[in-house]
């Protein structure tokens, strides 16, 4: 094949780029940051001079595949890991064994992970990857293929991969495939223009005028009329889509896939809100904390699902957006939180479970100490709720640091005026009906639900007591919040309980006035040694005015009466009989999820270990080789397709045909050139041999008699065929044979356009 022209070069070149760019806008909001922008920069000028060099020199396949994995490695690291680089360009050897596992592992991550990403650890490396390859693709076919056209296939392929791996949330969903469609459409007008010119040209005798100038006027009048019809097009796409809005959010990859972390395949972390108060948690050093968080609340979890039995994180029947954990990168976007900055050192000493007690809104952490990178990998957030874990546990001697923003909460004497806001949480369910009762005497005669609301705290502050139930000088209160204790609770002589009832309490009463609740567990404390007395629970309310709204319905500590006041003396209603939930004290979280990795034991044999390692990075690189070797496994099951269906034809007449097709094909791939022109027996000529002129007489003679193939001649053609492969192969190298069963020469034209026609 010729090589290109320089306008052919630079025309291309130009419009990969411009389609590849446009196509590139949907990475963004993947990223969201200036590392995707170098990327997608040296990606494809990377990719476009390789392709260029390829079809200067006619590098084969082979050679190309070589050099892209060569160019990748180089220009990978600074690019997509910059972090782990020398000096800002040299790659670092961790930055290259990160790069390859980015290569196989990215994709994954990408989907377990709350987006943008910026450059958090390798994530860059996948769009790298879809870039640099996409444009080697795309522009060698666009110079060397006989069917130019296909190019367009790689910026459509990138926009389509960004999109799976995108946000389910629309982002410019008019704009950005509307100009695509245009830059993509433009393209191939100007293949047919360069196509339709060449012809003419090849039509043309020696001795006729040609008029060059004509044969561009054309090409222009082509090309504003086109640009015409996309401007009209389009505009009505506009006006349509801007009209007609899609009704949800799109399905993408991350909709489908499994969380590594459900917080379901945990027990609720309030069952264990009374195995603090026990010995020797009680007194224990759960965990110390910097001066800054000091007098603030800590939150471990936050639970809207209440099943009549436990108040847990996240609903399996239900949407539950406290539920729904994703890794998140280095930085969480808290810019819509108006508040103060804090920042909150922990050290975790007798603590341990998955919950990780974090600080108002979190916008970052670094853990510290010998586990910090398994931590680091361990670590979902919900940004919905501001509720962390660590899938593995934390256990003693892990810290980390975390800075987070403390949101405005409105003053207690505002909270009269406010109303429910609309946020969704799934429904209670075994709700008890002495609930209801005590409510209805809280709140008869108040006006507004703001003030339904403090009149119902009001009313929990005036009759309730605290009690553990854990020492001698204290009352009996039984632990639990299922529907039978909630129902003690208000409908008792003496209305006794602790933070675990008050806040389940409070949060079913104040979503029957209308405001969305959830319970949340955490600790107070006024020193930086967190103690398992810090323990607390309270609830937040969802208030159109100030989203959620932090409230403690705790009563104050205070003597407790031996016989409930006169004043307050109630009839007490038969409990609704709800078996206790079984709750276990000493460590109410220490579970895994069955999908989660177990540690290796510490005394595993050193060679065994060393062999573990050893399988992982064959792994790895077996990985890597199967994604570099896939364009030429799809050449070579391209050409299995065709030919089979060539053999299986439906006449005879036809598989002779195929026949000769498929010989004339291996004449091509084996580097031979016939002319687009030549007769089968010029074909069989250039071949060489007495077989292949036999073959192409019986071809003639098949093809031009008026008279059908006899039976058995079909086989013997293929026969053959199959015998002439053979003999092109002779006396070739290796390598020579390789590069005929990956060459492109015979994939184009007609070709492909007839092998998947059945």
């Amino acid at each position: 094949m010729r090589r290109p022209s320089v306008s052919t070069v630079l025309v291309a070149t130009g419009f990969l780029w411009l389609t590849m760019a446009i196509a590139s806008v949907a990475l963004w909001p993947i990223y969201q940051g200036p590392g995707i922008l170098v990327v997608i920069a040296v990606g494809l000028v990377a990719g476009s001079a390789i392709a260029i060099a390829g079809a200067v020199w006619r590098w084969p396949s082979w050679v190309m595949m070589i050099v892209t994995a060569v160019v990748f490695a180089v220009v990978g690291v600074p690019a997509a890991v910059p972090s782990e680089t020398q000096w800002g360009v040299l790659p670092t050897l961790a930055g290259l064994q990160d790069l390859l596992a980015g290569v196989a592992l990215g994709w994954k991550q990408l989907l377990t992970i709350s987006l943008p990403v910026g450059d958090y650890e390798a994530l860059l490396v996948p769009a790298l990857v879809l870039v640099l390859v996409l444009s080697v693709v795309g522009l060698s076919v666009a110079l060397r293929s006989r069917l130019p056209e296909l190019a367009v296939l790689a910026p459509v392929l990138l926009y389509l991969v960004a999109l799976a791996f995108g946000p389910d949330e629309p982002v410019r969903a008019v704009i950005t495939p509307i100009a695509l469609l245009v830059a993509v459409l433009l393209w191939l007008v100007w293949f047919r223009w360069i196509r339709r010119r060449a012809a003419i040209r090849l039509l043309l005798s020696p001795t006729a005028e040609t008029r060059p100038g004509r044969d561009g006027a054309a090409g222009l009048r082509t090309a504003i009329g086109a640009v015409l019809i996309l401007a009209i097009s389009s505009g009505a796409a506009v006006v349509a889509a801007t009209a007609v809005p899609p009704g949800q959010d799109r399905t993408v990859l991350r909709s489908a896939v499994e969380q590594p972390f459900d917080p379901r395949a945990y027990v609720s972390p309030l069952a264990g809100f009374r195995g603090y108060w026990q010995e020797p948690t009680v007194d224990s050093v759960l965990f110390t904390v910097s001066d800054s968080g000091v007098d603030e609340r800590i939150r471990l979890a936050t639970m809207d699902t209440y099943d009549g039995v436990v108040f847990s994180v996240g609903s399996a029947q239900v949407a539950s957006e406290s539920g729904s954990f994703t890794r998140v990168p280095s930085v969480v976007d808290q810019s819509g939180v108006t508040g103060d900055a804090v920042e909150l050192s922990v050290s975790v000493g007798r603590y341990s479970g998955v919950w990780m007690p974090t600080l108002g809104a979190l916008e970052s952490v670094e853990f510290g100490g010998p586990t910090a990178s398994e931590r680091r990998n361990e670590f979902y957030y919900n940004a919905v709720t501001g509720t962390a874990a660590v899938v593995g546990g934390l256990q003693s001697g892990d810290s980390y640091q975390l800075q987070a923003v403390l949101p405005l909460e409105p003053d207690e004497s505002a909270l009269a005026s406010v109303s429910p806001g609309a946020a969704v949480v799934p429904e209670a369910q075994s709700v008890p009906e002495e609930l209801d009762a005590t409510l209805d005497g809280y709140v008869t005669g108040v006006e507004g639900a703001g003030a339904r609301l403090v009149a119902m705290l009001e009313g929990l502050a005036a009759e309730g007591y605290i009690s553990h139930g854990v020492g001698e000088d204290e009352p009996p209160s039984r632990s639990g919040h299922a529907a039978d204790r909630i129902a003690e609770l208000v409908s008792g002589p003496r209305m006794i309980g602790d933070g675990e009832q008050y806040a389940v309490a409070a949060a079913l009463m104040a979503r029957q006035l209308g405001f969305p609740s959830r319970v949340v567990l955490g600790f107070v404390s006024d020193d930086t040694e967190v103690t398992g007395s810090d323990v607390v629970a309270w609830i937040e309310v969802n208030t159109a005015q100030y989203g959620w709204v932090t409230i403690d319905p705790n009563p104050p500590f205070r003597e407790i009466p031996d016989e409930l006041p006169e004043e307050n003396s109630q009839v007490a209603r038969p409990p609704t009989i709800v078996p206790p939930p079984v709750v276990e004290f000493e460590n109410p979280d220490r579970q895994t999820t069955p999908d989660s990795e177990q540690e290796l034991p510490p005394d595993l044999n050193p060679v065994i270990q060393l062999l573990l390692a050893v399988l992982r990075v064959l792994g790895w690189s077996l990985v890597v080789l199967a994604v570099l070797a896939s364009p030429f496994l799809v050449i070579i099951a391209a050409k299995l397709r065709r030919r089979r269906l060539r053999r299986r034809a439906p006449t005879d007449l036809e598989r002779i045909h195929g026949g000769w097709k498929e010989f004339e094909d291996s004449v091509v791939d084996h580097g031979l050139s016939p002319s687009a022109t030549a007769t089968r027996s010029e074909v069989a000529s250039i071949a060489g041999g007495v077989q292949s002129q036999v073959l192409a007489a019986v071809a003639d003679r098949a093809m031009f008699s008026p008279d059908e193939p006899g039976p058995g001649e079909a086989d013997s053609v293929w026969r053959a065929v199959d015998e002439l492969r053979v003999a092109l192969d002779a006396g070739r190298t290796r390598w020579q044979r390789i590069k005929a069963r990956i060459s492109l020469r015979s994939l184009g034209g007609y070709s492909v356009s007839k092998l998947f026609k059945r």
